[in-house]
């Protein structure tokens, strides 16, 4: 009967899937029609959103079974149609089409793409990246051979045991230069490129100008050719460089077009957990926090130690330190025994750094040490030295700086020289913070003087309000309470905006003790500038002074420097980025979380 249903379905023209529901109840018997119509239906609910739905069509039509020639198909839709929910059912799909005598090289191409692809997402980062080199050596066609190779250049990135990291980097920057990012390989090559640049430190304009020659006229995370890997880390390599509302235009897109086509598995987990990050570089701790926890909650449903999730738990644990939520972070990190994921996660070496962080907010600084080394260890050779993406120099030299001063001092210095050579005013301002730590008397002073000055012109909001509560806590014990207050003011204020309730405390903490109990803070920040802003702003990305902007408004240069501050922050970018964003709203995710799942 339902045999009937189906073919009276079909010839009255209502449709591949209203038919298609009707075929999952029959009985198999090899008939061609009806694995040609559950296809039809998978690929009509894959369009609309709804990869589940596929899911059963095609595992229908595989127990039709379909014709020899058409059974590698099968079972690549099918595997593609569990990619975003079960990466490690995926690998066994695609493994299994590719084991089939009948195989067009076409398809070959896509399957060994896509098992790549399933292969990251399930931890195999070494297996993914022997599939596709395998791929490139044996291709015939030099396109396919340099979309293999971006893959190789991308899964070996990835991975913790990488033999000879600076030659791949060497290959990858010498294939780079020669490329002008005429099709989506090349652009995938130079979004690598950038990214490469970023984590090994090199100048912040040559990772900028390899993010920006991939873009071209957009890279979309929903291709069905290409993954959403190398989107993500061009993206964030805007965030790295100081450009952070950038990056959340880019990951707004992203996110919409996930949602857009029903993608509810690992994209999504990520896109949420690293939008969430973004914020936090940004300084807004709150909206980040909801974001992560939304990326965490997909990712639990996802899978267990993989990926997505180890990145949201990392970032979750970050945020809550900065916020003053110890006990908090504690929870999450006993709730995953995070200790045990950590050392594995290449991809996000911070993660390492993070759960040191913990660990010396609890009073384990011997354990903090060993974790730290163990990521100095790991990425040293593997010429992976940039403070901005992973500062495990600085976080030792906090940890060190009782039990063994000058080596504590040896480390925030280098980190200071390699922050200097990236050349982003964050990464400098951070650096010299750290440093600040390790020093004592004047020098203390003036490091924090310096890395207020540069967190000032950078987008880096909690990070300016902590450089601003220690130049106030400095400031008051050399004896000069006039200037502490400022200082402290500003820092809580700060503190405030970002939801950093831990530090908001400390700053009202010491101005109790200097007996200047602050004024109420400003609690809600206005996203958009202001008119003044926005005329400062525009006549900063025109290049002018700040002593000739302080001229046009009729003030003093101190007011000018603190205007700039809100409006990098507000923006989301330093001073080489005000061009592209100005006359913008800051990047605001126009996305609605998922609702919390019922008790």
């Amino acid at each position: 009967m339902h045999g009937q249903a189906a073919m009276i379905t079909s010839r009255s023209g209502l449709g591949v899937t209203s038919t298609a529901r009707h075929m999952l109840e029959m009985h198999p018997e090899s008939d061609a029609w009806v694995v040609q119509t559950l296809r039809a239906a998978a690929r009509e609910y894959i369009r609309s959103g709804a990869p589940e739905a596929a899911r059963r069509c095609l595992a229908r039509a595989l127990r039709e079974p379909p014709a020899l020639e058409e059974r590698a198909s099968v079972l690549f839709e099918l595997g593609c149609s569990a990619l975003l929910t079960e990466p490690t059912t995926t690998v066994n799909h695609l493994r299994a089409a590719l084991e089939e005598p009948v195989l067009d090289p076409a398809l070959r191409e896509a399957i060994v793409y896509r098992l790549a692809q399933a292969l990251g997402h399930s931890d195999r980062m070494k297996e993914a990246a022997d599939t596709v080199a395998e791929a490139a050596r044996e291709a015939t066609n030099a396109r396919t051979r340099l979309r293999m190779q971006a893959e190789q250049f991308m899964w070996n990135a990835f991975r913790t045991d990488e033999p000879d990291s600076p030659a791949r980097s060497r290959r990858l920057a010498r294939l780079a230069e020669h490329l002008s990012g005429r099709g989506l390989a090349e652009r995938y090559i130079l979004g690598l490129r950038g990214w490469d640049a970023m984590v090994r430190g090199e100048p912040a304009a040559t990772a900028l100008h390899y993010a920006q020659a991939a873009l071209g006229n957009g890279l979309k995370w929903t291709d069905e050719e290409w993954g959403f890997e190398v989107p993500v880390l061009v993206a964030l390599t805007f965030m790295y460089c100081d450009q952070p509302g950038r990056a959340e235009e880019l990951f707004n897109k992203g996110i919409a077009e996930c949602e857009e086509k029903g993608w509810r598995g690992a994209h999504l987990s990520f896109g949420f957990t690293l939008l969430g990050y973004i914020r936090y570089r940004r300084g807004q701790l709150d909206e980040a926090e909801g974001l992560v926890r939304s990326g965490l909650r997909i990712a639990d449903r996802v899978g267990h130690q993989l990926p997505a999730q180890y990145f949201a738990i990392g970032i979750l644990i970050e945020i809550l330190l900065a916020r003053g939520h110890t006990p908090d972070a504690q929870k999450i990190a006993s709730t995953y025994s995070y200790g045990e994921i950590v050392p594995g996660a290449v991809v996000y070496p911070d993660s390492q750094t993070v759960y040191s962080e913990l660990l010396l907010a609890l009073g384990m600084r011997r354990e903090a040490e060993q974790q730290l080394v163990q990521v100095g260890e790991r990425l040293e050779p593997r010429g992976m030295r940039n403070p901005a993406w992973c500062p495990w120099q600085l976080h030792l030299a906090e940890t060190l700086k009782n039990t063994d001063p000058e080596r504590a001092r040896r480390y925030a210095d280098e980190g200071v020289r390699r922050a200097r050579r990236f050349g982003t005013q964050g990464a400098i301002g951070q650096a010299l913070r750290a440093t600040a730590a390790v020093a004592h008397g004047e020098e203390r002073l003036t490091l924090l003087a310096q890395s207020v000055e540069h967190l000032e012109r950078s987008p880096a909001g909690y990070e300016l309000a902590c450089a601003l509560v220690d130049h106030g806590i400095a400031l008051r014990r050399a004896g000069l309470p006039r200037d502490a207050a400022e200082q402290l003011h500003r820092g809580l204020e700060g503190a405030v905006q970002c939801g950093a309730d831990g530090l908001a405390a400390r700053a009202r903490e010491q101005l109790d003790k200097s007996g200047l109990w602050p004024l109420h803070p400003r609690t809600t920040p206005a996203d958009s500038l202001t008119t003044q802003e926005k005329a400062v702003a525009e006549w900063a990305a025109l290049g002018w002074s700040t002593t000739r902007i302080a001229e046009a408004l009729g003030t003093q240069n101190p007011v000018v420097t603190r205007l700039l501050s809100d409006i990098y922050r507000k923006v989301g970018s330093d001073h080489a980025g005000l061009p592209h964003l100005i006359g913008k709203q800051p990047a605001r995710s126009p996305i609605r979380l998922p609702d919390p799942p019922s008790s």
